[in-house]
């Protein structure tokens, strides 16, 4: 078997720089090798930091931000890029080695066609003619199961959806037939039900065009269905690196053991539901322009249980918790807590009430200010919901940090000094400084690694146990569900399709599209993508 890339004792080097230190030198990825044939797709897994980015684009003899490849060989077919000149590797990129990014809405124009863009690199290499490279495009578009394939090219960025955005940033890849593609968590801001639609796609025109690929990714049941081989990585050394059946069905190393089996646990449902801690009644809410976005939603929560909610992006769950926050004030319908209707706009709400519901966001990084140290945090609901100052505030956000099991030496540390997973933890932290009586998780751990977003929702579990706090916890991820959830909510459209305890709604028989959400899980099995396709086509046909 042909070795179409070679990777031997790889190095990079990246420069720190510490808050209030001179700049230092650190390693990133230290000693990796391995080797890839043509038309084989080798899966790069790891959390956060594992360096998998980074050496995948190492196969385009490129450093992101300050790293350096500083040691080690990147042979393409035999030829040793890291040696090659500017004018050489500038050759290199988009013509042999190509790369799609997790982001598609990032990397397109969008004051330009599709079509032009996907064609643009081709043209610009001189590989083709601009007829032949739109030729080209388009029996790529069809590949890649895009709608109307002929005149997909003439659609603007903004009049697509983000699958078919992430499809068309595979066409651009693919466009110039190149021997090597890079793909750097292609799926990992889709929704289930169109990323597996994706990686179908990705897959079928893998097979089609004989094209080697690196795939990176944080998720093991995803990698499981694409890959022939996968790289296990941590802190930028290889853990494991086999083919995917082994590495799925008897990894070798504990770390590995840990990702197979992550989130396997589930928790039992509180038998009573009947308590409505948190009642919204006929909910009908949008925007300034009349857009409606959530159409007749009714729902409960009983107080110290957990409510998923369920769906796809744009079917309302953010939007249902900004109603319930105050933040957006429904058109119609009511939201009571603890048998009191609440004020629908948020600056009416009165102090009590707003301590009594906090929110986690999604995204840590922006929902704190990078200026302020943890203590300033931590400490500024303490002050304004509890009124506390000097020492008796400082010992309180030193209590916070214990229940979140982070040490009190993190107390004068910055945002940038925190890993993505402490930075979660201070966020529950803050909403804990309120002393909520039920807080909206607003997909807390879908910015982070497997085994980290496992230990942030074990925490969430314990300190419901210990305080009696109701979660309602926004999510798209099923496992997740059947991890932490005693009741759920399935949304689609801004509609309520399903609601129930989670034995129920999780049970048959379905409607049709609480039916395809769930079959659109990736399971950690050889061939689970092809059965779920093959499912799908037999559903399609009977109906």
């Amino acid at each position: 078997m042909s070795e179409l890339l070679t990777v031997r004792d790889l190095k990079i080097e990246a420069t720190a720089y510490p808050p209030g230190e001179p700049p230092k030198d650190i390693t990133i990825v230290e000693g990796v090798s391995f080797s890839l044939p043509k038309g084989r797709v080798l899966g790069l897994i790891g959390e956060s930091g594992a360096g998998k980015s980074t050496i995948g684009l190492s196969a385009l003899a490129y450093g992101r931000g300050s790293a350096r490849i500083t040691g080690g060989e990147v042979l393409l077919n035999g030829e040793n890029i890291l040696k090659l000149g500017k004018s050489g590797i500038r050759k290199l990129r988009g013509d042999r080695v190509c790369y799609v990014a997790q982001s598609a809405a990032a990397a397109f124009n969008p004051a330009h066609r599709l079509g032009d863009q996907v064609i643009e690199a081709t043209v610009a290499h001189k590989l083709m003619t601009v007829e032949e490279a739109r030729a080209r495009a388009t029996y790529l578009f069809g590949v890649l199961g895009l709608p109307n394939p002929e005149t997909f090219g003439e659609r603007y960025p903004h009049q697509v959806s983000g699958g078919q955005l992430q499809r068309a940033m595979t066409a651009m890849a693919l466009c110039s037939n190149p021997e090597l593609i890079v793909f750097d968590e292609p799926t990992t801001a889709l929704d289930v039900t169109t990323q597996i639609d994706v990686l179908a796609a990705i897959k079928h025109a893998i097979e089609t065009t004989h094209t080697a690929a690196l795939y990176i990714t944080h998720d093991l049941a995803v990698v499981a269905q694409i890959s022939d081989d996968i790289m296990v990585l941590r802190q930028g050394k290889t853990v494991e690196y086999g083919t995917t059946q082994q590495i799925i069905e008897a990894p070798a190393q504990e770390y590995t053991r840990a990702l197979v089996n992550v989130r396997q646990a589930r928790k039992e449902e509180a038998t009573d539901q009947s308590d409505r801690q948190l009642k919204i009644e006929n909910v009908t809410a949008g925007y300034s322009n009349g857009f409606k976005v959530l159409h007749d939603v009714s729902l409960h929560l009983p107080k110290g249980q957990t409510l998923a909610v369920v769906g796809e992006s744009g079917s309302g769950k953010s939007t249902l918790a900004r109603v319930i926050t105050g933040l957006l004030p429904p058109m119609s319908g009511t939201v009571t807590f603890d048998g009191k209707p609440l004020t629908p706009a948020l600056k009416q709400r009165s102090r009590d009430d707003l301590r009594r519901i906090q929110l986690i966001y999604q995204m840590a990084d922006t929902a704190m200010n990078p200026r302020q140290t943890v203590r300033d945090i931590i400490g500024r609901p303490l002050t304004f919901y509890r009124g506390l100052h000097g020492a008796a505030k400082t010992a309180r956000v030193k209590e916070l940090l214990e229940q979140i099991e982070m040490a009190s030496g993190f107390i004068d540390r910055y945002p940038a000094e925190l890993s993505g997973g402490q930075k979660q933890r201070v966020a529950i932290a803050r909403a804990l400084a309120a002393e909520p009586e039920l807080i909206l998780c607003d997909e807390p751990t879908s910015a982070l690694d497997p085994l980290v977003a496992e230990g942030i929702l074990s925490l969430l579990m314990r300190l419901q146990a210990e305080t009696q706090v109701s979660y309602m916890f926004i999510t798209h991820d099923i496992a997740i569900v059947r991890a932490i959830a005693d009741s759920v909510a399935v949304m689609h459209r801004g509609r309520l399709v399903r609601f129930g305890p989670k034995s129920e709604v999780l049970s048959p028989p379905f409607d049709d599209y609480t039916d395809l959400l769930l079959k659109s899980v990736p399971e950690m099995e050889l061939g689970w993508l092809e059965r779920a396709l093959a499912t799908r086509r037999m559903e399609s046909a009977g109906h």
